[in-house]
Order: structure tokens, then sequence, then C-alpha cells
């Protein structure tokens, strides 16, 4: 069975997150340096390979009236540059609040998010995950 690879994309870091084999559960991945890995385009892929992942959930921001912003053209951009050079099928979805809900369910385990940037980044993206997932069932 494949797996499903959620995606927080960032302007510094892009969180992942894996499905598990059935698509039910999602848990952090790793998260992506931009500054570290200039061809993050190709680690997400190469990610995306490694663990038999047959499609790929990308948070969209929007703004908390639900319209697009610079962030969300940015993230659109993106999501196209990822399917023209993986040719994977890649499922937009609205991430409002997923880093708010990621920094809580990380401080509710002890976590000092100020420190742990990239923990929230792939909480984030598991968050984004995982309701994809509630969705499906």
């Amino acid at each position: 069975m494949s797996r499903i690879l959620g995606v927080d994309y960032g302007e510094r870091r892009i969180g992942l997150a894996l499905s598990d084999p059935f698509g039910i559960i999602a848990k952090p991945l790793t998260v992506i340096d931009r500054k570290k890995t200039p061809d993050y385009l190709s680690a997400i892929l190469e990610t995306a390979k490694e663990k038999d992942v047959n499609k790929i959930v990308v948070g969209v921001p929007f703004t908390l009236k639900g319209e697009h912003s610079k962030q969300t053209d940015i993230v659109k951009n993106f999501i196209d540059e990822l399917f023209t050079l993986g040719k994977i099928q890649i499922i937009p979805i609205d991430e409002r609040l997923s880093s708010v809900a990621a920094e809580r369910s990380l401080q509710l385990q002890g976590v000092k998010t100020g420190h742990e940037k990239g923990r929230v980044d792939e909480t984030a993206a598991a968050i984004i995950l995982q309701e994809y997932l509630d969705s499906q069932s």
C-alpha cells in the first residue's frame, strides 16, 4: 500500500509528514531547511519516492476570511513546480491556523516551541495531512 506525504510550505522551512500505509494516521517526518537545501523540490520528491508515496497533500494558506493572499499565490506556484517536476498527484487543502494548532499541540507535550521551529513545521504538516485523511474516511 502507498503512503501520502503532507507538506507545510514555508519560506525558510518545509515541514513533511507521512501517513501510515492504510492512510489512517499522519506522523511528523522531517523538515527541509531551504537555506541548507536549495533544491528542496527534488528533496521532497526523493522523500516521496523513498517512502512509496502516491500523492502529496499541500497546505494552502488563505486569510481568515478565506481569501487569497500573497502567500497563497507563492504556495500555488510551489505546487505547480512540484507537480511539473514530479508528475505526482498533489492535493491542495486549506491550512488556516495549522501552525497555531501545531504550536499548541507541542506546548501541551512540554516542547518549547521558540527553539523548536522545525518541530512546529513538521507537526503542522502532520495536522494538514491528518485533516485530509480524516476527510477521506
